[in-house]
C-alpha cells in the first residue's frame, strides 16, 4: 500500500492514468482527466459493479437519466434548502474553508486566526436554459443521481413490473460546488456515482438494510480486492445524517492523507416519493393497498474507488514498483513483445500472437528496451501477465508467460495461451 498520495499522481501522470485537466491552460481548480489507462481502470469498475449487481440480479433494472432536471425536482427534494456546507472566510488570505473540516481554529493557509461568520453555502451548481440568464430560465446540475429514480420510480414499475422487492440502478456524473475540493480525484466538483435505491416495505428495512451492508462488504473485498484492514464502518449520528436519511452507514478507507469516506449505505425511508408524487406510487398485487414504498441507497463513488483501488494495489519492492491490481480491474490482461525488436521472424510471431490474444483480452504490445525493463514498465501499470516470444518458441510453438506478483516464468504452449490467461484472470 502507497505512503503517498504524491506517488500516486506522479504515476497517474507518468503512465497515463489520470492528467490535470485543462493543462495546457494553466489548469483548472480540482479538475482531472482520465487518460488511456484510466479510462480502462474506470471503466473496468463500472462494467463489474454492472454485472454484479444488475445482470446477476431477478431484482435489478437500470437506467440512465438526464444531468439537467427540472427545478422543482431540487425543490421537492429539499436539495434547494437543505444542501449545504458551514462555510467561514479567512479575512487575512481570503481562504474559505467547510467549517466542520477545519482541525484548529488557525487558517491552514497563513496561520492567522481571524474568520468571518460561518454561513450556509448551497452546493447545488446553477446554470441557465435558453438565451437569457434570468431566475426564470435557473436550472442545476444534478448533486446526486439519486433523484431521477425517484422521479422515474412510477414509470419503470408500469414498464417492467416489478414487485417489492426491487432496485433502479444508475451510474452517472454528478456536480457539486464544493468549497474545498482537493486530495486529488477523492473530492472533486464533477465525479461519478454508482447507485441504487432499493424499494421495500417499511417493516422490511433492517433486513435489507443489513443484506446492503454485506453486500457493500463483498465488493470491497471480492471485487475490488482492497484489503479489509483498510476499511471501516461508521455508523453516522444524530444530528450529521443528510435531511432524508434515518440511519447512514460510511465505508471508510485509509487513503495515505487520512481515513475518509469511501462509500455510503443510507435508509431514506418513502421521504423522496412522498415529495415527489401526491398520490401513493405502489399498489401490492395481493391486498391491493397503495402505499409509499421505502427506499435502501447504497452508493459507491466510480472515482473514489478508483483512487482506493490505485492506493492499495501500489506496492515497492525490490526496485521496482508494481500494481498488483486484481485481473479483472487491470488495464491491460497481457502484454505480448518479441525478446529482440530487430529480429523479423519473432516480431512476425509475437504480432501473430498479440491480434490473436486481442480478440479475448484487452492486450497490449510492447518492444521498447530489452525485456527486462519492458518487465517493469507492465508492472507499474499493472498488467499481470507477460507474454515473451523467443527463438525457442520458433522451433516448440511455446512462449514464456510471465506472472506480476511472483515473477514467475512459465512455458505455455500457443495453443493453451488463451484457456491459461482466461483461468488465470478469473
Amino acid at each position: 500500500m502507497v505512503d503517498s498520495i504524491d506517488k500516486i499522481i506522479s504515476l497517474c501522470k507518468r503512465r497515463g492514468f489520470i492528467f490535470p485537466g485543462s493543462e495546457i491552460y494553466g489548469g483548472l481548480a480540482n479538475s482531472w482527466d482520465y487518460g488511456p489507462l484510466g479510462v480502462e481502470l474506470k471503466n473496468n469498475i463500472k462494467a463489474l459493479w454492472w454485472e454484479r449487481f444488475v445482470h446477476q440480479r431477478e431484482d435489478m433494472v437500470g437506467i440512465d437519466a438526464a444531468l439537467i432536471m427540472n427545478p422543482k425536482v431540487w425543490e421537492a427534494s429539499g436539495h434547494l434548502s437543505n444542501f449545504s456546507d458551514p462555510l467561514v472566510e479567512c479575512r487575512s488570505c481570503h481562504s474559505r474553508f467547510r467549517t466542520d473540516q477545519l482541525n484548529n481554529e488557525t487558517c491552514p493557509q497563513c496561520g492567522k486566526k481571524d474568520w468571518t461568520e460561518a454561513r450556509q453555502f448551497n452546493l447545488m451548481l446553477k446554470t441557465y436554459l435558453g438565451p437569457a440568464e434570468e431566475e426564470a430560465n435557473t436550472v442545476y446540475f444534478r448533486p446526486e443521481t439519486a433523484q431521477a429514480m425517484f422521479v422515474d420510480f412510477k414509470n419503470v414499475l408500469d414498464t417492467s413490473r416489478k414487485t417489492l422487492p426491487f432496485g433502479i440502478a444508475q451510474i452517472g456524473k454528478a456536480f457539486r460546488n464544493e468549497i474545498t475540493p482537493g486530495n486529488f480525484i477523492f473530492r472533486t466538483r464533477e465525479f461519478e456515482q454508482m447507485e441504487i435505491e432499493y424499494f421495500i416495505k417499511e417493516a422490511d428495512w433492517g433486513n435489507s438494510f443489513e443484506h446492503w451492508r454485506k453486500e457493500m462488504w463483498a465488493w470491497i473485498t471480492d471485487e475490488l480486492g482492497l484489503k479489509e484492514s483498510s476499511v471501516h464502518e461508521l455508523d453516522i449520528p444524530d444530528g450529521e445524517r443528510a435531511h432524508y436519511s434515518k440511519k447512514t452507514i460510511d465505508f471508510e478507507y485509509d487513503y495515505p492523507f487520512g481515513r475518509k469516506e469511501l462509500y455510503g449505505l443510507a435508509y431514506r425511508t418513502d421521504f423522496d416519493l412522498k415529495n415527489h408524487f401526491k398520490e401513493a406510487p405502489y399498489k401490492d398485487n395481493e391486498s391491493g393497498e397503495a402505499f409509499y414504498p421505502h427506499a435502501i441507497e447504497p452508493t459507491w463513488g466510480v472515482d473514489r474507488s478508483v483512487l482506493a483501488v490505485l492506493c492499495d494495489a501500489y506496492e515497492e519492492e525490490g526496485g521496482r514498483v508494481v500494481l498488483k491490481l486484481k485481473p479483472k480491474l487491470a488495464p491491460y490482461k497481457v502484454a505480448v513483445f518479441p525478446l529482440l525488436r530487430n529480429k523479423p521472424e519473432l516480431v512476425a510471431k509475437a504480432k501473430e500472437i498479440y491480434e490473436s490474444l486481442k480478440k479475448e483480452f484487452s492486450a497490449a504490445w510492447d518492444d521498447r528496451g530489452n525485456v527486462g525493463k519492458r518487465y517493469y514498465s507492465q508492472d507499474e501499470i499493472g498488467t499481470p501477465y507477460c507474454v515473451t516470444v523467443d527463438f525457442e518458441t520458433l522451433e516448440d510453438k511455446m512462449v514464456t508467460v510471465r506472472d506480476r506478483d511472483t515473477m514467475k516464468q512459465e512455458r505455455i504452449e500457443i495453443k493453451d495461451l488463451s484457456a491459461y490467461l482466461k483461468n488465470a484472470i478469473q
